[in-house]
């Protein structure tokens, strides 16, 4: 709303005073920071409101559309069929509403718990369908210090929501001067997901830390489903994580061993997905907060693995 004051040289004075009119009637709908922090494809009364006030040919000569669409219109300019958000281009290529874009999603992301804390890996490769988009995206997300959250989905629906998620754990720790519980946390996040339920996010990610009760792991998705878990696998190809990890998991692992683990179960599932790859990441969530141990190109830790990978056809073949 800053420089309207200036707009004297550029407007008559007439549309001035409309424009005035406007920021004092309609300003008010967002002094709250919630509405400020929703996309603006959800649902608000306000918004709504608004939209049905720039359709007033009135304003046409104001914001120069003969249609009459002002610009919060054109932020989220579309209708409602079915509980889902589509645009007006969409259902013209659609008359039945059926939404025709393929989402394809490629990654592989782990987390367990053992007596030493709790393990996160991840690989590094953002996709669309067949195109590799990136070969460098951080998907462990630092929710503070005591705290993580993975990303596996959409990555700006993961990362948005999470960082929402970083601003209520600070706020929580604020008001009751004490840190927030790994339940809670992922309590708030499959909360705020529930409310989106339908509108077309995608989200599976596990927040991760250690409380007063100790170490902690929980899944959350796009429905608010949450779940508590001693071992999760999301992506494309957890499958192929999961087989190594079920293989090679002891509660009574060493820090090294439980961090070798995550590594080499990221590594074979991105030999075996084509939309996972670039760089294995590995975090060690203990007591004392959250600790990065690697950042290592998948292709540096080919030949490590070749030997190993070796030596258990070999077994293998002698048992059989």
């Amino acid at each position: 709303m800053c420089g309207f004051a200036k707009q004297d040289s550029i407007l008559h004075k007439g549309q001035l005073l409309d424009v005035n009119d406007d920021i004092e009637e309609f300003t008010g709908n967002f002094t709250s920071n919630m509405q400020l922090m929703m996309p603006p494809a959800v649902r608000i009364p306000e918004l709504d409101a608004m939209k049905s006030d720039y359709l007033d040919p009135r304003h046409a000569p104001r914001i120069g559309s003969t249609a009459g669409i002002g610009p919060v219109d054109q932020l989220g300019h579309g209708f409602y069929r079915d509980n889902l958000y589509l645009s007006s281009r969409q259902e013209e290529a659609t008359p039945k509403g059926d939404i025709k874009i393929r989402m394809d999603h490629g990654t592989t992301t782990l987390g367990f718990k053992f007596q030493g804390g709790v393990i996160l890996a991840v690989d590094s490769r953002a996709t669309g369908g067949m195109f590799i988009g990136s070969q460098c995206v951080k998907k462990i997300i630092e929710i503070n210090d005591f705290l993580l959250g993975t990303m596996a989905g959409g990555a700006a629906d993961c990362v948005y929501w999470e960082r929402v998620l970083s601003k209520q754990c600070r706020l929580y720790e604020l008001r009751n001067r004490e840190r927030i519980s790994v339940a809670a946390a992922s309590k708030l996040l499959a909360n705020m997901a529930y409310q989106y339920k339908g509108y077309g996010l995608s989200m599976g990610v596990m927040i991760a830390g250690w409380d007063k009760k100790g170490p902690g792991l929980y899944y959350v998705d796009d429905d608010g489903r949450r779940a508590k878990g001693q071992l999760f696998s999301v992506g494309s190809g957890s499958t192929y994580a999961m087989g190594v990890l079920d293989q090679g998991y002891r509660e009574d692992m060493t820090d090294e061993e439980a961090q070798e683990l995550g590594r080499r179960s990221i590594f074979h599932a991105t030999h075996r997905d084509a939309a996972s790859g670039g760089i294995i990441r590995v975090y060690h969530v203990k007591e004392t907060g959250w600790v990065k141990i690697s950042e290592q190109d998948m292709d540096s830790l080919w030949d490590k693995y070749k030997e190993s990978k070796v030596s258990l056809s070999e077994t293998f073949v002698h048992r059989v």
